[in-house]
């Protein structure tokens, strides 16, 4: 058998693709059920954050501040071991899946927030200005005026470190999740061949080429125009 044989046995056995294909399928679909909790939770999260730090509350400030950099400044893994493995050990019990959830929309939320308090802080103050010269308060100015013109400027941004954030599902593998790694992982396992990450590879391509393109085609949409 040449190098070449070898490299596609190895890698796009067919036999073993015909076998595991079907588990990559269900790993897709954890993967997005996976996906969409996490984009929604964390940028629900983020946005809730920044409309309570604009608050101007000083005490409630530093303390979203000090999470927000701690969040981010840890990696997601860490997150995920630290909830699935630490937590146990003070009684308190979660499934992969949920700790999975649970640390990436905790870092997506980390990000969305200093992306939507950008957003905040680079209205025009004439903005703010202009309204309590109409006799606007400060809840309608806030939420009538400047947050929707702080949501278009972020969504460029917001967009791309969703992308980035849910890519991050495979590191559910970690704790045993069933997503695409994880299943691509139990064929090598079973099979002792590496075609099932071939297959998930594929897989991960499928899902995120188009959501990419989605990206892509957003920043275009909303980007200001100059």
């Amino acid at each position: 058998m040449t190098g070449w044989e070898r490299f596609v046995d190895s890698f796009f056995n067919a036999r073993v693709a015909a076998e595991y294909a079907p588990k990559v399928l269900e790993g897709m679909g954890v993967t997005v059920l996976l996906a969409m909790a996490v984009i929604v939770a964390g940028i629900a999260a983020g946005l809730a954050l920044a409309v309570l730090r604009a608050m101007g509350v000083r005490v409630v400030n530093w303390v979203i501040v000090a999470v927000v950099d701690v969040l981010r400044a840890l990696p997601p893994l860490v997150i995920i071991v630290l909830f699935f493995f630490g937590l146990p050990g003070m009684g308190i019990q979660m499934s992969g899946f949920v700790a999975a959830w649970l640390a990436l929309s905790l870092v997506l939320m980390a990000f969305a927030e200093e992306i939507f308090w950008a957003g905040i802080t680079a209205v025009p103050p004439g903005q703010w200005e202009a309204s309590r010269a109409i006799g606007m308060r400060f809840a309608p100015t806030f939420f009538l005026v400047i947050l929707p013109q702080a949501i278009r400027m972020v969504v460029p941004p917001l967009t791309n470190r969703t992308i980035a954030i849910t890519k991050g599902t495979a590191l559910a593998s970690v704790v045993a999740v069933p997503e695409i790694l994880g299943a691509a992982q139990a064929g090598v396992s079973f099979s002792f061949n590496p075609t099932p990450l071939t297959l998930a590879a594929v897989a991960y391509l499928a899902l995120f080429v188009p959501v990419v393109l989605l990206g892509r085609w957003v920043e275009t949409r909303f980007a200001w125009k100059r």
